[in-house]
């Protein structure tokens, strides 16, 4: 025997350590089982509002539905303002660097978007990110081209962006609505509530695979898409308007200029222009000064085309007629110790003349018989130093002080249109209540709003604010302004050869402290056709026009460029708009007379 231990002995002690691996195998499971039991009565039996609240926030899907902005049309339903289905272009940089595709994607993807490939990279080689934005508002057919490469880690999510097809025509009057979606001037800003429509709202549950249950949707709430917004504006006349305007910054080296047109009788605006202008669709390069819409967000003292407002009140007032003389002191009138000139001398002029010639001496004189307190009554009744009303956000109130805060010569100051300072649209709307027999209208650009379902929404009809003069009296200066446009008035410039233009011009030094500048000016011109049956009036403004800067040889003839094709395109006859909307005067009277 040698020692060692038999075969049944070895066999034995093998069979014992089998046993022992079994028993302890037994063990692990048995303990392994009894703590995932314990841990699932743990987890279903105790208070575990923690772990729960974590399941069912990974279960739960609440999306927003998003909804597209209504459109903005000009009054024929030209559009002006569409969302366009774009995408946005994103990456999981996690997958790409763990593919380390990095360097490959970022080329192709900066190829494709016009991007700098060592940007894209920098945007990629973050492998602890499962999100980046590549680029935004991406059109379709550019994605189309990144999807046919079919990278791995770049996917693509919708969206929409703002598209102004007409770039910066009507910009001013249209706005531009930002990144998130928020109509931020404008239309887009002031009907932001009807544009921006209604988002939807889904809750519901997902599966393990994150796909939805849809028995268990619980919320299911559509979107409404917004509305359309319609506008008074005409794009052609729009066209015409912002043609001429640039054709006179060009001529005359201003500093900018703008224009409204108007419909005498509805108040409703045809056009509404203003330099310098931006592109809608590139508002974020643009500056305050590009986005200030000067036709109602910049006062001005009007100068001489503030006298209609002067005269027609002493004419209503009765304390003149036009053909009242008076003497104009050959251009240099001393008046309570302050010199007061005419830009050319005359000697005895009535009032028809004065209007025609301008005199800055005989109108002053005017001022003086109305006395300080009518004359406040009648500017405050033309809506002086008044906001209009006009449907678009920024408008400016003009300056009208006290009477307090008038001195001895203010009344002759304020009636060459110093000391006063207006909007173009406050300007304009009061000369249309001239043209329109003595009916303040108030100004709007909106004509209607309509829903997805085509029903309108909201529908703007024509509004009487004041009535400052009688119907005798407009018809008085209707034919008295008309005076202006013919040979020897200083609107002549204006004048049209198949219509007769009512109108006034005016020249004024812009104020500086402790004074009035000598070289900066504003020149401007407002009037109206037909001067027989009045249907639009016009004003323009050129700001600091150089050398020349009267508002007969600047301004006036930009109106006549803006008026003659606006007549042809209306195809209106000499005697008035035939054919085309109207508001009988008849419907206001029994308002005007209450007024």
């Amino acid at each position: 025997m040698t020692g060692r231990p038999g075969w049944y002995e070895w066999q034995g002690m093998t069979d014992n350590k089998y046993n022992w691996r079994i028993i302890c195998v037994v063990a692990l499971v048995m303990l392994a089982q009894v703590g995932l039991g314990s841990r699932l009565v743990f987890l279903h039996m105790g208070e575990n509002e923690i772990y729960r609240e974590r399941v069912a926030r990974k279960r739960k899907l609440e999306q927003d539905i998003l909804v597209g902005r209504g459109r903005i049309l000009d009054r024929n339903g030209e559009t002006l303002a569409m969302d366009l289905a774009v995408k946005d272009v994103c990456a999981d940089p996690a997958v790409i660097t763990e593919n380390g595709h990095v360097r490959f994607i970022a080329e192709h993807l900066a190829r494709l978007l016009s991007l700098d490939s060592l940007w894209v990279a920098s945007r990629l080689n973050r492998p602890h990110r499962r999100f980046e934005f590549i680029k935004r508002f991406v059109p379709l057919d550019t994605v189309e081209d990144v999807a046919a490469l079919k990278l791995p880690g770049v996917f693509f999510l919708d969206s929409s962006q703002r598209n102004y097809p007409h770039a910066g025509m009507m910009g001013h009057v249209v706005g531009f609505s930002n990144l998130e979606g928020v109509g931020s001037a404008g239309i887009e800003q002031k009907f932001n509530k009807y544009l921006k429509g209604t988002p939807g709202l889904r809750i519901s549950e997902l599966d393990g695979r994150r796909h939805e249950i849809y028995a268990r949707r619980s919320l299911d709430i559509p979107a409404q898409e917004g509305s359309d917004v319609y506008l008074t504006l005409d794009m052609m006349i729009q066209y015409f308007t912002e043609q001429a305007l640039l054709k006179a910054v060009e001529e005359h080296h201003a500093r900018g200029a703008w224009a409204i047109v108007q419909r005498v009788r509805t108040g409703e605006i045809l056009a509404m222009a203003s330099l310098p202008n931006y592109n809608l669709n590139e508002y974020r390069t643009s500056t305050p000064e590009q986005r200030r819409n000067r036709a109602i967000a910049y006062n001005y003292e009007p100068g001489s085309t503030f006298k209609v407002a002067v005269i027609a009140a002493g004419l209503d007032a009765g304390v003149t007629t036009p053909d009242k003389i008076y003497d104009c002191e050959n251009g240099y009138w001393m008046y309570k110790g302050r010199p007061l000139r005419d830009y050319h001398a005359y000697d005895q002029l009535n009032v028809a003349d004065i209007l025609k010639k301008s005199s800055n001496i005989g109108t002053a004189k005017i001022a003086l018989e109305l006395g300080n307190d009518r004359l406040m009554w009648y500017l405050k009744e033309f809506g002086v130093g008044q906001l209009t009303g006009v449907d678009l956000p920024g408008e400016e109130t003009g300056i009208l002080n006290p009477l307090q805060r008038w001195s001895s010569i203010s009344p002759t100051r304020i009636a060459m249109g110093h000391e006063v300072a207006l909007t173009a649209l406050q300007m304009v709307n009061m000369v249309s209540s001239i043209a329109n027999r003595g009916f303040l209208m108030k100004p709007r650009v909106v004509k209607r709003i309509v829903n997805t379902q085509g029903h309108i929404v909201y529908e703007s009809e024509p509004e009487v604010l004041a009535r400052p003069i009688r119907a005798e009296t407009a018809d008085t200066m209707i034919r008295l302004m008309a005076r202006v446009t013919e040979e020897g008035g200083t609107g002549r410039r204006a004048a049209l050869d198949d219509y007769k233009v009512g109108g006034k011009t005016g020249s004024a030094q812009k104020p500086v402290p402790g004074g009035y500048s000598d070289s900066a000016h504003m020149a401007s011109f407002v009037g109206f056709l037909p001067a027989d049956n009045p249907e639009i009036c016009i004003v323009v403004v050129v700001d600091e026009p150089q050398p020349l800067h009267t508002g007969g040889v600047v301004a006036a003839p930009v109106f006549r460029e803006i008026a003659e094709p606006t007549a042809r395109y209306l195809a209106a006859s000499p005697d008035g708009w035939g054919g085309h909307e109207t508001l009988d005067i008849a419907e206001l009277s029994e308002e005007g007379a209450a007024l």
